[in-house]
C-alpha cells in the first residue's frame, strides 16, 4: 500500500522507535504484490478476454481492477524504500506519482465499490425501474465521473507529497513535509469525509434495504431482475455474497485505516499546537497502529478480484469456457 510517514525523525521533538516497519511493510507490499497481481490479472483477462457481452456491474468491475492494478505496479518501488530503510533513491517526481496512485486506489475502491453496490441495489429493490435506469452508457459515464472526481480530490497530494534529506536518509513523505503538515490535516480530513464518510453511509443504508427486500420470503416472485431475467435463487446468493465482501473490505482495509489515521493525525496537530498536552509515548503508540493499518489498506487491491469471482457468475463460467476449450 502506500506509505510513508515523517520515518524515524524527530516529530515534533519526539524521537519514534519504528524498525519493525522495515520488516512489516516489506513484507506486507510483497505479498500483495504477488497475490493482487496474479487475482487482477486473471479477473482483467476474464473481463476482456472472455466476456463477450459487457454489463454495467461489468463496466465498473473493470475500472475497479484498472485502479488496483495501477497501484500493484508501485509496490516495487515501496518495497525497496522501506527495506532500505526510508532511503527514496527513485526523485521526486516519481514519489508523488507513487503517493497520489495509493490515494487513487483507495478511494477509487470505495468509489467504483459503492457503483457496484448501487448498481446491485437498484436491481433488487427497484427490478422493474432498474431497467430503464442501468445501462452501460450510463455506467461509462458514471465510471468517468468517477474518475474526473479522483484527479480532482487527489490531485492536491501531488502538492503534497515531496522529499527531504534527513541525516543520511532520503524521506519520501506519505503526508506531506512537516511546515506543510496544518494545510494537509484540513485537506486529509475532507477527503475522508467526502470519499469515505459518505460512502459508507450510503453503503449501509442500501445495504439494509437489500437485506430487509431479500429477506422477504416473497420477494422475486414473479419480478424482473437487472437484464429482463427472472430474479432467482441464485441472484438472492450473488446479492448477500456481494455484501459480505465489500462489508469486510470497508471493515478490515478501509475503516481501521482511517481511524488510526485521524487519530494520528489528530495527537499530531495538537502535539503542535501544545506539545505538554500529548506525550512521545502517546504520539508513537498512534503512529505505531496507523503504520500497521497500512497493509490492511493496501490488501483492498486482493479483495477487489474476490468479488469478482465469488459474486459474478459469469466471471466463474467464462473462465470454464476457457479451460473446456483448451
Amino acid at each position: 500500500m502506500n506509505n510513508t510517514a515523517p520515518g524515524n525523525v524527530s516529530n515534533f521533538y519526539c524521537h519514534f522507535q519504528e524498525d519493525f516497519k522495515y520488516i512489516l511493510l516489506p513484507v506486507s507490499y510483497s505479498l500483495v504484490l504477488v497475490f493482487g497481481l496474479a487475482l487482477n490479472a486473471t479477473a482483467l483477462y476474464a473481463m476482456v478476454f472472455r466476456t463477450k457481452r459487457w454489463k454495467p456491474s461489468t463496466i465498473y468491475m473493470f475500472n475497479l481492477t484498472m485502479c488496483d492494478t495501477l497501484y500493484i505496479l508501485t509496490l516495487p518501488f515501496l518495497i525497496y524504500y522501506y527495506a532500505d530503510e526510508n532511503d527514496w533513491p527513485f526523485g521526486e517526481p516519481l514519489c508523488k506519482i507513487i503517493r497520489f496512485l495509493f490515494y487513487a486506489n483507495l478511494y477509487g475502491s470505495i468509489l467504483f465499490l459503492c457503483c457496484i453496490s448501487l448498481h446491485r441495489f437498484v436491481g433488487v429493490c427497484y427490478p422493474v425501474r432498474s431497467l430503464k435506469w442501468m445501462s452501460t452508457r450510463r455506467a461509462k459515464l458514471v465510471s468517468a465521473a468517477v474518475w474526473a472526481c479522483l484527479l480532482f480530490c487527489q490531485g492536491p497530494v501531488l502538492y503534497f507529497s515531496r522529499i527531504r534529506d534527513v541525516a543520511t536518509e532520503k524521506i519520501c513523505y506519505d503526508t506531506t513535509s512537516p511546515e506543510f503538515f496544518d494545510d494537509f490535516l484540513v485537506y486529509s480530513s475532507a477527503v475522508s469525509v467526502v470519499l469515505f464518510a459518505l460512502p459508507f453511509m450510503v453503503l449501509m443504508v442500501c445495504y439494509s434495504l437489500m437485506l430487509r427486500k431479500l429477506l422477504k420470503p416473497s420477494w422475486g416472485a414473479g419480478e424482473e431482475g437487472v437484464g429482463g431475467g427472472q430474479v432467482t435463487h441464485r441472484t438472492k446468493q450473488k446479492s448477500v455474497k456481494m455484501i459480505i465482501i465489500v462489508l469486510a473490505t470497508f471493515m478490515l482495509c478501509f475503516l481501521p485505516f482511517h481511524l488510526t489515521r485521524s487519530v494520528y493525525y489528530t495527537l499530531r496537530y495538537m502535539r503542535q499546537i501544545n506539545p505538554t498536552q500529548i506525550s512521545c509515548n502517546m504520539l508513537e503508540a498512534s503512529s505505531i497502529a496507523y503504520k500497521v493499518t497500512r497493509p490492511f489498506a493496501s490488501a483492498n487491491s486482493c479483495m477487489d478480484p474476490i468479488l469478482y469471482f465469488l459474486a459474478g457468475q459469469d466471471a466463474r463460467s467464462n473462465l470454464r469456457k476457457r479451460r473446456l476449450h483448451r
